[in-house]
Protein backbone atom coordinates (compact mmCIF):
# COMPACT_ATOMS: atom_id res chain seq x y z
CA UNK A 1 0.00 0.00 0.00
CA UNK A 2 1.38 3.41 -1.00
CA UNK A 3 0.24 5.17 2.18
CA UNK A 4 -1.43 4.25 5.46
CA UNK A 5 -5.08 4.22 6.52
CA UNK A 6 -4.74 7.37 8.64
CA UNK A 7 -3.51 9.37 5.65
CA UNK A 8 -6.25 7.86 3.49
CA UNK A 9 -8.94 9.00 5.96
CA UNK A 10 -7.62 12.57 5.81
CA UNK A 11 -7.48 12.49 2.02
CA UNK A 12 -11.04 11.20 1.73
CA UNK A 13 -12.28 14.45 3.30
CA UNK A 14 -11.07 16.39 0.25
CA UNK A 15 -12.72 17.01 -3.11
CA UNK A 16 -11.15 17.91 -6.44
CA UNK A 17 -12.11 21.33 -7.76
CA UNK A 18 -13.23 22.15 -11.29
CA UNK A 19 -14.61 25.60 -12.04
CA UNK A 20 -17.05 24.19 -14.56
CA UNK A 21 -18.20 20.70 -13.57
CA UNK A 22 -18.76 18.53 -16.60
CA UNK A 23 -21.79 16.29 -16.81
CA UNK A 24 -21.06 12.59 -16.90
CA UNK A 25 -22.86 9.63 -18.38
CA UNK A 26 -24.26 8.94 -14.93
CA UNK A 27 -24.84 11.13 -11.95
CA UNK A 28 -22.27 11.02 -9.16
CA UNK A 29 -21.38 12.36 -5.73
CA UNK A 30 -20.23 15.77 -6.97
CA UNK A 31 -22.65 18.66 -6.62
CA UNK A 32 -22.87 21.04 -9.56
CA UNK A 33 -21.65 24.61 -9.19
CA UNK A 34 -24.52 25.79 -11.37
CA UNK A 35 -26.95 28.22 -9.77
CA UNK A 36 -30.05 26.52 -8.47
CA UNK A 37 -28.34 23.29 -7.48
CA UNK A 38 -30.12 21.42 -4.73
CA UNK A 39 -30.10 18.24 -2.72
CA UNK A 40 -33.72 17.39 -3.48
CA UNK A 41 -34.56 13.89 -4.65
CA UNK A 42 -34.69 13.66 -8.47
CA UNK A 43 -34.72 10.05 -9.68
CA UNK A 44 -33.33 6.53 -9.35
CA UNK A 45 -30.78 4.57 -11.32
CA UNK A 46 -29.55 0.97 -11.13
CA UNK A 47 -26.82 0.23 -8.60
CA UNK A 48 -23.34 -0.33 -10.07
CA UNK A 49 -20.22 -1.65 -8.34
CA UNK A 50 -18.46 1.07 -6.39
CA UNK A 51 -21.56 3.14 -5.62
CA UNK A 52 -21.94 4.50 -2.10
CA UNK A 53 -24.28 2.11 -0.25
CA UNK A 54 -25.53 5.06 1.81
CA UNK A 55 -27.35 6.17 -1.35
CA UNK A 56 -29.15 2.84 -1.73
CA UNK A 57 -32.92 3.01 -1.28
CA UNK A 58 -33.56 0.08 1.05
CA UNK A 59 -37.35 0.46 0.86
CA UNK A 60 -37.28 -0.04 -2.91
CA UNK A 61 -34.87 -2.95 -2.44
CA UNK A 62 -37.24 -4.60 0.06
CA UNK A 63 -40.19 -4.33 -2.35
CA UNK A 64 -38.49 -5.16 -5.66
CA UNK A 65 -35.43 -7.11 -4.48
CA UNK A 66 -33.33 -4.97 -6.83
CA UNK A 67 -30.81 -2.30 -5.74
CA UNK A 68 -31.45 1.28 -6.83
CA UNK A 69 -29.41 4.42 -6.08
CA UNK A 70 -31.17 7.68 -5.22
CA UNK A 71 -30.17 10.65 -7.37
CA UNK A 72 -30.29 14.24 -6.22
CA UNK A 73 -30.96 17.25 -8.41
CA UNK A 74 -28.04 18.88 -10.19
CA UNK A 75 -25.45 16.34 -9.04
CA UNK A 76 -22.76 15.47 -11.53
CA UNK A 77 -19.61 13.41 -11.54
CA UNK A 78 -16.26 14.64 -12.85
CA UNK A 79 -13.85 12.96 -15.24
CA UNK A 80 -10.35 13.13 -13.71
CA UNK A 81 -7.18 12.41 -15.71
CA UNK A 82 -3.75 12.13 -14.04
CA UNK A 83 -0.75 12.03 -16.38
CA UNK A 84 2.68 11.15 -14.94
CA UNK A 85 5.97 11.93 -16.68
CA UNK A 86 7.83 8.61 -16.78
CA UNK A 87 11.15 9.85 -18.17
CA UNK A 88 14.44 8.79 -16.58
CA UNK A 89 15.05 12.31 -15.29
CA UNK A 90 12.11 11.78 -12.93
CA UNK A 91 14.05 8.95 -11.26
CA UNK A 92 16.27 11.40 -9.41
CA UNK A 93 16.67 11.98 -5.68
CA UNK A 94 17.29 9.60 -2.82
CA UNK A 95 14.60 7.83 -0.78
CA UNK A 96 11.65 10.11 0.05
CA UNK A 97 13.05 12.85 -2.20
CA UNK A 98 12.97 10.74 -5.36
CA UNK A 99 10.89 12.68 -7.86
CA UNK A 100 9.19 9.69 -9.45
CA UNK A 101 8.19 8.11 -6.13
CA UNK A 102 6.98 11.53 -5.00
CA UNK A 103 4.89 11.83 -8.19
CA UNK A 104 3.40 8.37 -7.63
CA UNK A 105 2.33 9.27 -4.09
CA UNK A 106 0.72 12.48 -5.31
CA UNK A 107 -1.05 10.52 -8.06
CA UNK A 108 -2.23 7.97 -5.48
CA UNK A 109 -3.55 10.72 -3.21
CA UNK A 110 -5.33 12.58 -6.00
CA UNK A 111 -6.71 9.30 -7.31
CA UNK A 112 -8.02 8.37 -3.87
CA UNK A 113 -9.83 11.72 -3.65
CA UNK A 114 -11.42 11.17 -7.07
CA UNK A 115 -12.51 7.60 -6.33
CA UNK A 116 -13.97 8.46 -2.92
CA UNK A 117 -15.94 11.34 -4.50
CA UNK A 118 -17.52 9.11 -7.13
CA UNK A 119 -15.54 10.72 -9.94
CA UNK A 120 -14.39 8.84 -13.04
CA UNK A 121 -10.61 8.35 -12.77
CA UNK A 122 -8.01 7.59 -15.44
CA UNK A 123 -4.22 7.56 -14.90
CA UNK A 124 -1.56 7.44 -17.61
CA UNK A 125 2.24 7.06 -17.70
CA UNK A 126 3.89 9.19 -20.39
CA UNK A 127 7.04 7.74 -21.95
CA UNK A 128 8.61 8.30 -25.35
CA UNK A 129 5.85 9.92 -27.35
CA UNK A 130 2.94 7.92 -26.04
CA UNK A 131 0.92 6.72 -23.07
CA UNK A 132 2.98 3.67 -22.07
CA UNK A 133 0.59 2.39 -19.39
CA UNK A 134 -2.94 3.34 -18.38
CA UNK A 135 -5.34 2.73 -15.51
CA UNK A 136 -9.10 3.12 -15.74
CA UNK A 137 -11.45 4.69 -16.32
CA UNK A 138 -12.71 3.54 -12.92
CA UNK A 139 -15.08 4.83 -10.30
CA UNK A 140 -15.62 4.05 -6.61
CA UNK A 141 -13.49 3.20 -3.61
CA UNK A 142 -13.35 -0.49 -4.53
CA UNK A 143 -10.90 0.46 -7.32
CA UNK A 144 -8.33 1.96 -4.92
CA UNK A 145 -6.28 -1.27 -4.40
CA UNK A 146 -6.07 -1.69 -8.19
CA UNK A 147 -4.89 1.91 -8.51
CA UNK A 148 -2.16 1.32 -5.91
CA UNK A 149 -1.01 -1.87 -7.67
CA UNK A 150 -0.91 -0.05 -11.00
CA UNK A 151 1.17 2.82 -9.60
CA UNK A 152 3.57 0.48 -7.79
CA UNK A 153 4.21 -1.35 -11.09
CA UNK A 154 5.43 1.78 -12.90
CA UNK A 155 9.06 2.65 -13.55
CA UNK A 156 10.71 5.78 -14.93
CA UNK A 157 12.96 5.11 -17.92
CA UNK A 158 14.06 6.61 -21.22
CA UNK A 159 13.02 9.99 -22.57
CA UNK A 160 9.58 11.55 -22.74
CA UNK A 161 8.40 14.00 -25.38
CA UNK A 162 5.62 15.71 -23.46
CA UNK A 163 4.18 17.58 -26.43
CA UNK A 164 3.83 14.43 -28.55
CA UNK A 165 2.58 12.35 -25.59
CA UNK A 166 -0.04 14.95 -24.65
CA UNK A 167 -1.19 15.33 -28.25
CA UNK A 168 -1.43 11.54 -28.50
CA UNK A 169 -3.54 11.52 -25.34
CA UNK A 170 -5.86 14.18 -26.78
CA UNK A 171 -6.57 12.17 -29.94
CA UNK A 172 -8.63 9.47 -28.24
CA UNK A 173 -12.20 10.62 -27.56
CA UNK A 174 -12.57 11.36 -23.85
CA UNK A 175 -15.05 13.25 -21.73
CA UNK A 176 -13.81 16.73 -20.96
CA UNK A 177 -12.75 16.97 -17.33
CA UNK A 178 -9.95 17.86 -14.93
CA UNK A 179 -6.49 16.89 -16.22
CA UNK A 180 -3.49 16.92 -13.88
CA UNK A 181 0.03 16.66 -15.34
CA UNK A 182 2.86 15.69 -12.95
CA UNK A 183 6.33 16.33 -14.39
CA UNK A 184 9.76 17.85 -13.78
CA UNK A 185 9.45 19.51 -17.24
CA UNK A 186 13.07 18.58 -17.99
CA UNK A 187 12.32 17.95 -21.66
CA UNK A 188 13.88 19.39 -24.80
CA UNK A 189 10.70 20.35 -26.64
CA UNK A 190 8.59 21.72 -23.79
CA UNK A 191 5.03 20.85 -22.87
CA UNK A 192 3.05 23.90 -23.97
CA UNK A 193 1.56 22.88 -27.31
CA UNK A 194 0.52 19.45 -26.07
CA UNK A 195 -1.19 20.78 -22.96
CA UNK A 196 -2.91 23.55 -24.92
CA UNK A 197 -4.29 20.96 -27.31
CA UNK A 198 -5.91 19.22 -24.36
CA UNK A 199 -7.29 22.57 -23.20
CA UNK A 200 -8.77 22.93 -26.67
CA UNK A 201 -10.61 19.65 -26.11
CA UNK A 202 -12.43 21.28 -23.20
CA UNK A 203 -10.31 19.99 -20.32
CA UNK A 204 -9.35 22.06 -17.31
CA UNK A 205 -5.71 21.54 -16.37
CA UNK A 206 -3.34 21.66 -13.42
CA UNK A 207 0.44 21.29 -13.66
CA UNK A 208 2.40 19.88 -10.72
CA UNK A 209 6.03 20.82 -11.43
CA UNK A 210 8.33 18.62 -9.34
CA UNK A 211 12.04 19.20 -8.72
CA UNK A 212 14.53 17.71 -6.25
CA UNK A 213 16.34 20.03 -3.78
CA UNK A 214 19.72 19.62 -5.51
CA UNK A 215 18.14 20.66 -8.81
CA UNK A 216 17.16 23.95 -7.20
CA UNK A 217 20.44 24.49 -5.34
CA UNK A 218 23.16 22.00 -6.33
CA UNK A 219 25.94 21.57 -3.78
CA UNK A 220 28.72 21.20 -6.34
CA UNK A 221 32.14 22.83 -6.69
CA UNK A 222 35.34 22.41 -8.65
CA UNK A 223 36.14 20.86 -12.02
CA UNK A 224 33.46 18.30 -12.84
CA UNK A 225 32.10 16.19 -15.65
CA UNK A 226 28.30 16.31 -15.73
CA UNK A 227 26.41 13.44 -17.39
CA UNK A 228 22.85 13.76 -18.72
CA UNK A 229 20.80 11.02 -17.01
CA UNK A 230 18.70 10.38 -20.14
CA UNK A 231 21.14 10.80 -23.04
CA UNK A 232 24.50 10.13 -21.33
CA UNK A 233 25.78 13.36 -22.92
CA UNK A 234 28.85 14.60 -21.01
CA UNK A 235 29.83 18.19 -20.26
CA UNK A 236 33.00 19.42 -18.60
CA UNK A 237 32.36 22.35 -16.22
CA UNK A 238 34.17 24.37 -13.57
CA UNK A 239 31.77 25.37 -10.80
CA UNK A 240 32.35 28.17 -8.33
CA UNK A 241 30.11 30.37 -6.22
CA UNK A 242 29.38 32.75 -9.08
CA UNK A 243 28.25 29.98 -11.41
CA UNK A 244 26.05 28.47 -8.70
CA UNK A 245 24.39 31.85 -8.14
CA UNK A 246 23.79 32.19 -11.87
CA UNK A 247 22.31 28.67 -11.96
CA UNK A 248 19.93 29.42 -9.09
CA UNK A 249 18.84 32.63 -10.82
CA UNK A 250 18.13 30.81 -14.08
CA UNK A 251 16.12 28.10 -12.33
CA UNK A 252 14.05 30.76 -10.54
CA UNK A 253 13.44 32.56 -13.85
CA UNK A 254 12.39 29.27 -15.48
CA UNK A 255 9.88 28.55 -12.71
CA UNK A 256 8.51 32.10 -12.85
CA UNK A 257 8.17 31.91 -16.64
CA UNK A 258 6.35 28.58 -16.42
CA UNK A 259 4.01 29.97 -13.77
CA UNK A 260 3.25 33.02 -15.92
CA UNK A 261 2.55 30.88 -18.99
CA UNK A 262 0.18 28.67 -17.00
CA UNK A 263 -1.63 31.68 -15.54
CA UNK A 264 -2.04 33.13 -19.04
CA UNK A 265 -3.76 29.96 -20.27
CA UNK A 266 -5.86 29.27 -17.17
CA UNK A 267 -3.74 26.35 -15.94
CA UNK A 268 -3.35 25.88 -12.19
CA UNK A 269 0.37 25.62 -11.41
CA UNK A 270 2.30 24.37 -8.39
CA UNK A 271 6.10 24.34 -8.21
CA UNK A 272 7.03 21.58 -5.77
CA UNK A 273 10.31 20.49 -4.22
CA UNK A 274 10.51 16.93 -2.91
CA UNK A 275 11.88 17.91 0.51
CA UNK A 276 8.33 18.94 1.44
CA UNK A 277 6.06 16.15 2.70
CA UNK A 278 3.84 15.01 -0.18
CA UNK A 279 0.72 14.76 1.98
CA UNK A 280 1.18 18.35 3.15
CA UNK A 281 1.35 19.38 -0.50
CA UNK A 282 -1.91 17.56 -1.14
CA UNK A 283 -3.78 18.90 1.86
CA UNK A 284 -2.32 22.42 2.08
CA UNK A 285 -0.53 23.59 -1.08
CA UNK A 286 -3.05 22.09 -3.52
CA UNK A 287 -5.86 23.55 -1.45
CA UNK A 288 -4.26 27.01 -1.66
CA UNK A 289 -3.91 26.60 -5.41
CA UNK A 290 -7.58 25.68 -5.72
CA UNK A 291 -6.98 22.15 -6.98
CA UNK A 292 -8.71 20.57 -3.98
CA UNK A 293 -11.01 21.79 -1.25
Amino acid sequence: MIFDEQTLRKINQLTLVASRVRSGAIKGERRSARRGSSVEFADYRNYTAGDDLRRLDWNIYARLEKPFIKLLEEEEDLAVYILIDGSRSMNWGADEQNKFQYALKLAAGIGAIALSSGDLLSVGLLQGGQVAAEFGPSRGGYALPRLFRFLESLEADGKTNLNISLREYSVKPRRAGLLILISDLLVEDGYETGLRQLLGRGHEAALLHILAPDEIDPQLAGDLQLVDIETNTKQEVSIDGGLRNLYRTRVHEWIQSTQADCRKHGIKYLDLVTDKAWDQVLMLEMRKAGVVK
